[in-house]
């Protein structure tokens, strides 16, 4: 098959769902994946939060820069994050600016230790230590389960 005949987005379609099963190979235990859906979305907001009290644009610029791979990778998960990512930003927003930081590295520490806990229980080391591009997939393993729950396609 000649490369014109091919849909476009259809390797980055594969890639997601590579990386997908990829992730989930180390997340298959249900108490892990508890711990995931609760972790993920605290480490993500915790570290918007860090980024957010050194500068506010410092916070955009992650989000712009994490919503531009997403992008390349699956447009519905890149919306679903982009929600997410705004909803994150607004709340940090209107946070009182002295609680912003240490709260945000009370809620870092706390979910890391989640995360580490959930894999101890799983018996599988985390994704990420074998390719730092799972710290970005894991947000998008989260929101799938949200997806397919809704029956939306990714």
């Amino acid at each position: 098959m000649d490369q014109t005949a091919r849909p476009r987005n259809s390797p980055n379609q594969r890639n997601i769902h590579t990386l997908l099963a990829q992730y989930s190979e180390s997340h298959r235990n249900p108490t892990n994946e508890r711990f995931h859906f609760v972790c993920v979305p605290l480490i993500v907001f915790s570290l918007l939060g860090i980024l957010w009290s050194l500068h506010p644009v410092a916070a955009l610029a992650a989000v712009g820069w994490a919503m531009w791979y997403y992008f390349q990778l699956s447009r519905p998960f890149a919306y679903g994050m982009l929600a997410m990512s705004a909803l994150m930003l607004a709340i940090l927003a209107i946070m009182p600016p002295m609680t912003v930081l240490p709260l945000s590295i009370a809620v870092f520490v706390v979910a890391w230790i989640g995360q580490f806990i959930g894999h101890k229980i799983e018996g599988k080391k985390p994704s990420f230590l074998e390719d730092l591009r799972f710290l970005l997939i894991g947000p998008l393993f989260v929101l799938g389960f949200l997806y397919r729950r809704m029956h939306l396609a990714y």
